[in-house]
């Protein structure tokens, strides 16, 4: 996999099969401040018709439960809540209003999302949103080394630990997927 690291810093960037000038989105930037170990790897998102994560996952040859998907809900108090789950599964809104000790959740309308992120829909990070918000990532992601989330746009990817990941959002673990 052909890609440089940067002196003194955590990532690795990783073009294919897009060229060009690094991108620098604000959740590569907390990464960095951070220090935190991952890889930046760009693709064409030009073509994706709707799912830009099962998108993501052909294109950089990755199996669909290693790529996560952002989502932003919101509760029955009008909370907005995030949860991270594979991109081969579906986010349980029962299991996630749990998670959160909510009495329901359902998904938050979209301009709400970009707005409350600051990122557009396909390509939301759970990192350097403008508002941090609760965040729930998917248990199956503890068996991983690594997982791939949104790098804060469509056609950018970030692999790193799913610890690291929850350390940085503040997230806590549950079972919140269910297979789609």
């Amino acid at each position: 996999m052909p890609g440089s690291r940067a002196p003194g810093r955590g990532a690795t960037i990783t073009n294919r099969p897009v060229v060009g000038a690094v991108v620098v989105t604000p959740a590569i930037k907390i990464l960095e401040a951070a220090g935190i170990a991952h890889d930046v790897t760009r693709y064409d998102a030009s073509q994706a018709e709707g799912d830009y994560g099962i998108d993501a996952s052909n294109q950089l040859g990755l199996s669909p439960d290693e790529v996560f998907k952002t989502l932003v809900a919101e509760t029955d108090a009008h909370a907005f809540v995030v949860g991270i789950v594979p991109v081969s599964g579906r986010l349980d809104l029962k299991k996630l209003a749990a998670a959160v000790r909510a009495k329901k959740t359902f998904m938050a309308d979209p301009a709400a999302v970009e707005k409350m992120t600051g990122y557009v829909l396909g390509g939301v990070s759970p990192l350097g949103q403008k508002k941090r918000l609760p965040t729930v990532i998917d248990a199956s992601a503890q068996a991983r080394p690594r997982i791939h989330v949104s790098g804060g746009r469509r056609g950018l990817e970030i692999s790193l630990a799913p610890d690291d990941l929850a350390a940085l959002t503040g997230a806590q673990f549950a079972d919140i997927a269910h297979a789609q």
